[in-house]
């Protein structure tokens, strides 16, 4: 039972009769209730500049007086399915919320602690609730409600939110790997409380609050957690790496999560992927030496994107490395932020800013907009296909292939790789050719005939055009079909 429950029960009975942030109760217990309180409860606290909302069973909702509950919620039921699992399903995905129970002066008090809605109002049956006064209502219903909903929504910021109030100096150096920090950051430590608190503040890592004590940040925690599972909310966000036999997902040969804040654990994460790519030997060399069927840069690209531009206000989702024997597959929560057909030539625009540019600054990561082109840089100069990439609802998946024949290459990443060639090359100030797309590939003057079918389909499919139609077809230069020439 976690510490401090009682206390907080009897402050909140202290509240006036009507809080927005707060619901009492004594038995009632029905599911679709409780899923539109939580969706209500999370928008007010936005609204009403709290981090948390509570829903509290055993204290009579007139009177505040603590009259104890027989409802158990970690055994209530929706059908055959445990409520919160329920919950969590029929609620949106940045819905977060945990059970608690206590004890106060010999009655059982059960809560359901809230956290406040972000970037989003919380829906419930793809419906948004808000609290007027003491009832729920459809936050559809109230215009002005949902106007002064939605300002605060875009004033906040996941890496700005305090996820751990009321430290003391002591209890943040326990929680966050502060000596990394200076470290990575090439900062010379000091020595005094005051100095140390003054770096962290200065970055965001952590807050002075007005009692005196101190607050860490979203931030703090996701970067220099010693474990992110100390921290409401981020548990969920570590990495994962998991290790399959063959190229399906039947069975697991290993499976490593990095409980550490990124930028402690990062060079770990990239040193274990490594280790558990196939790789051949070259035997050709003067020292028998070996080497990734996997390109290397690509793969430390793919973890840091994963990284930093996964939204992290999706909860109970985390990045995810998998390895195969013929893929390594890297998907983080949230879509991208640019058009995919433009991930080479676009402005770099990060999700998370300030994320961003702290790992920028301890080298792990940049802001340049350079990622993809060094991944497919990388690719090309293995011959392999492009990294592909596949949006889905909530969710970006990059996959990166091991070495394959030319024949065996499907289709579709051949175009896609077609096109990236295109327009790396247009990037560069150039074009591309039937020539320059058979160095891409590895392949020699008698495949001119596949690389000029290959070509064709791109452009049919609009995504290459001719840089000057007129042209005789041998002598026949192409650029991205976006480009203005």
């Amino acid at each position: 039972m976690e510490a401090n429950i009682d206390i907080l029960v009897k402050e909140l009975c202290k509240l006036p009769k009507e809080t927005g942030w707060v619901e009492f109760k004594h038995n009632n217990c029905e599911p679709k209730m409780i899923g539109e309180d939580i969706s209500a409860l999370a928008n007010t606290a936005t609204q009403k500049d709290r981090d948390f909302a509570y829903m509290v069973w055993g204290v009579d909702d007139t009177t505040h007086e603590i009259i104890g509950t027989t409802v158990r919620l970690p055994l209530q039921k929706k059908g055959q399915q445990e409520l919160e699992n329920w919950l969590r399903v029929m609620l949106s995905k940045n819905a977060d919320f945990e059970f608690l129970e206590t004890e106060v002066d010999g009655q059982h008090v059960e809560l359901i602690r809230i956290n406040k809605a972000l970037n989003t109002p919380v829906a419930f049956e793809k419906t948004e609730y808000i609290r007027s006064g003491s009832y729920t209502k459809k936050l559809h219903d109230f215009p002005a409600l949902t106007t002064q909903l939605w300002d605060k929504l875009r004033n906040n910021h996941f890496e700005d939110v305090c996820c751990l109030k009321d430290l003391r100096y002591a209890n943040v150096l326990q929680l966050l790997n502060v000596d990394a920090y200076f470290s990575m950051l090439k900062l010379p430590q000091p020595t005094e409380e005051s100095e140390v608190m003054h770096y962290l503040t200065e970055d965001g890592l952590a807050i002075h609050l007005d009692n005196g004590l101190f607050g860490i940040t979203n931030l703090g925690a996701i970067l220099f957690a010693r474990d992110l599972n100390a921290f409401p909310r981020l548990g969920r966000k570590t990495m994962r790496v998991v290790q399959y036999q063959g190229r399906n997902r039947l069975f697991i040969q290993k499976e490593e999560s990095f409980n550490a804040g990124y930028a402690v654990c990062f060079e770990d994460i990239v040193r274990y992927v490594g280790a558990l790519l196939p790789s051949s030997e070259d035997s050709s060399a003067v020292t028998l030496t070996t080497k990734s069927i996997f390109p290397l840069p690509s793969v430390r690209e793919a973890v840091a994107n994963s990284l930093v531009h996964q939204d992290l206000y999706i909860t109970g989702a985390g990045p995810v490395v998998e390895i195969f024997d013929n893929r390594l597959e890297v998907t983080n929560p949230g879509t991208p932020l640019v058009d995919i057909m433009r991930i080479i030539d676009n402005p770099p625009k990060s999700r998370n800013e300030r994320l961003a540019s702290i790992m920028r600054r301890m080298k792990i990561c940049e802001e340049l907009g350079r990622g993809w082109d060094r991944m497919v840089l990388a690719c090309e100069s293995q011959f392999l296909p492009a990294p592909r990439i596949e949006i889905f609802e909530e969710s970006t998946k990059v996959t990166l292939f091991s070495e394959m024949e030319f024949k065996n290459i499907p289709m579709d990443d051949k175009i896609w790789s077609c096109y990236l060639h295109t327009c790396l090359m247009f990037i560069q100030g150039d074009t591309m050719t039937n020539a320059s797309l058979r160095d891409r590939f590895g392949l020699k003057e008698t495949s001119a005939g596949s690389i000029s079918r290959l070509i064709k389909e791109a452009v049919d499919r609009r995504m290459i055009k001719p840089l000057d139609p007129q042209t005789a077809k041998r002598y026949m230069r192409y650029v991205p079909i976006w480009a203005s020439v």
